[in-house]
Formats: structure tokens, C-alpha cells, sequence
């Protein structure tokens, strides 16, 4: 809708009743969730029983609380240390790859660009398969040849890291390079006209510029580290992430300890943007 233009009464109304409609769709599964994980009830939907803290702190035969159960807290510290090292990793390995395909003289970028994008167009599902078998044949050739065992390669913590790590970095590597296409290429020549190295360049004037992108793709591949199920469901060992922990619970009982789970997950990410909106309000 153009303000500056005249509009009928009826479409404002329609304009209006859209846009509530459309955030009404957004917010009423959080707010069901959220109201649900103090349900004084053994089942994960309606009816309301009453208001209960059970499924946060109680540990009885019955219930089993959030802050209770040791292989629920494991799975989402799992979960962390997963998204802390998968973003890490992309983070250093996209910014760079953004860095080279912003060089002219980078040989083959189009066919290397195509590839690096690859991770995007391929279904997590495929991706997740393709580096299990991957994984599992360089695992058994190794051995049989060496004699020599990588437990990495089998399903386990660290082949989760590597096989989102390889589409995180992807994600990483466009925020940045969205960045780094609106950057002045003469500040780098001035740099380099005062006889700074090329990596003096990047490091003290580039990278500076594109440190809102940096740690913007960082939380962005966090986020996608965290949530992701399709790929990591093939390649996780014995400590699964927290989607992985919660799929296997509801796919055999449910309880709404699952949802005390979203609404600690839906409370943390509010509180963090209600900080990084006082924080940067003035600016």
C-alpha cells in the first residue's frame, strides 16, 4: 500500500484486517505452546486442567519437569555445542569464501561459485544420506587398509558438525558477500597505497566493515544449526540433538515437557531481541 496515493475506505479496511489476520497466524501457535506448557494435564493438547508448574520442576513417577530431566537438558546442551561450532566453523570458512568471489582474478569462480551454492538446492534429506555413505566408506577403506579407526566418521557429534557445516558456511558466505558488495574498493586501495599488506587491508579495513554481516551469519547459521532435523537426523550418534530428542519422544509418547521446551526456546529468543533492541535503539 502506497501512503502518498489515495485509497478506498475498503481497502484500507481490507489492508488492516490482512495484516492482523497475517500476525494472528504467526502468533497464536506461540502463545497455544506457550500456554499449554502450564496445563495442568498429562496430554500435550486441550482440554485446560488448570495451571501447573509440573512440567518444568517436577520429578515424580507421573511427571518427569524440563529442568529434571538429564536427557532432555544433554540433548539441548548437545544442541549448543553443535551451533556454537558449526557457526564458528562457517562463519571463518564463508567470510573467506565471500572474500575470494569478489576477486577478479579467482580462476573457475563461476563453476567453484555453482558448487559452494550446491549445499542450497539439494534436499537435507539427500545431503544427509550422501554424507553418511560418504563418511561410512572413507571410515571402513581407512580401516581396512590402515587399520586405523576414525570414530569422526561414523555417526557421531563431530560428522553432525561437518554435515551442517556444509551448508551453514553457504549461508554464511551470501550474507556476507550482500555486504560486501556495497563496499568502497578505494578505502582498500588507500590502505594499500600506505604500504599495508593485502591482509593488513582485509584485516583492519574490511573486516571492520563487514563485522555487522560477520555476526549477523553467525547467529543466522546458529539458528539453522540448532533447528536443523533432515541432515542431522542420518548422521547423529549417541547424543542427539535436541530436535532429534524431541522427534523420538513425540513419535512414541508426549508429554508437554515438549512444550515447556518451545516456550523456553520462544522466551529465550524474545528475551535477545528485547536486548538487542534497547541496545541499538539509539542507533
Amino acid at each position: 500500500m502506497i501512503r502518498s496515493l489515495p485509497n478506498s475506505p475498503l481497502y484500507k479496511i481490507g489492508f488492516r484486517v490482512y495484516i492482523v489476520l497475517f500476525y494472528i497466524f504467526l502468533v497464536m501457535p506461540l502463545i497455544t505452546v506457550a500456554v499449554l506448557a502450564f496445563n495442568d494435564s498429562n496430554f500435550i493438547s486441550l482440554p485446560w486442567n488448570g495451571f501447573t508448574n509440573d512440567w518444568f520442576f517436577a520429578n515424580t513417577e507421573e511427571r518427569l519437569g524440563l529442568f529434571q530431566d538429564e536427557d532432555l537438558l544433554n540433548s539441548i546442551v548437545t544442541s549448543f555445542q553443535t551451533g556454537f561450532l558449526v557457526a564458528f566453523f562457517s562463519t571463518i570458512v564463508g567470510t573467506i569464501a565471500a572474500l575470494l568471489f569478489e576477486e577478479e582474478e579467482f580462476k573457475f569462480k563461476g563453476l567453484v561459485y555453482f558448487l559452494a551454492l550446491s549445499p542450497l538446492v539439494i534436499p537435507g534429506v539427500i545431503l544427509g544420506i550422501s554424507i553418511l555413505l560418504s563418511s561410512t566408506m572413507a571410515g571402513n577403506f581407512v580401516e581396512n587398509n590402515f587399520g586405523i579407526d576414525i570414530e569422526w566418521l561414523r555417526p557421531s557429534f563431530w560428522l553432525v558438525v561437518i554435515g551442517q557445516f556444509s551448508f551453514g558456511a553457504t549461508y554464511v558466505m551470501l550474507l556476507v558477500s550482500a555486504r560486501l558488495k556495497k563496499f568502497d574498493r578505494t578505502l582498500e586501495e588507500a590502505a594499500l597505497s600506505l604500504r599495508a599488506s593485502r591482509l593488513q587491508a582485509i584485516w583492519y579495513v574490511t573486516i571492520p566493515y563487514l563485522k555487522p554481516a560477520i555476526i549477523g551469519a553467525f547467529v543466522v547459521a546458529f539458528l539453522i544449526s540448532f533447528s536443523n532435523f533432515n541432515t542431522t537426523i542420518f548422521l547423529v550418534g549417541s547424543d542427539p540433538t535436541l530436535p532429534i530428542d524431541l522427534y523420538s519422544r513425540i513419535k512414541f509418547s508426549s508429554t508437554p515437557v515438549l512444550n515447556a521446551v518451545s516456550f523456553m526456546i520462544v522466551a529465550c529468543i524474545m528475551l535477545f531481541a528485547i536486548i538487542n533492541l534497547a541496545l541499538n535503539r539509539n542507533k
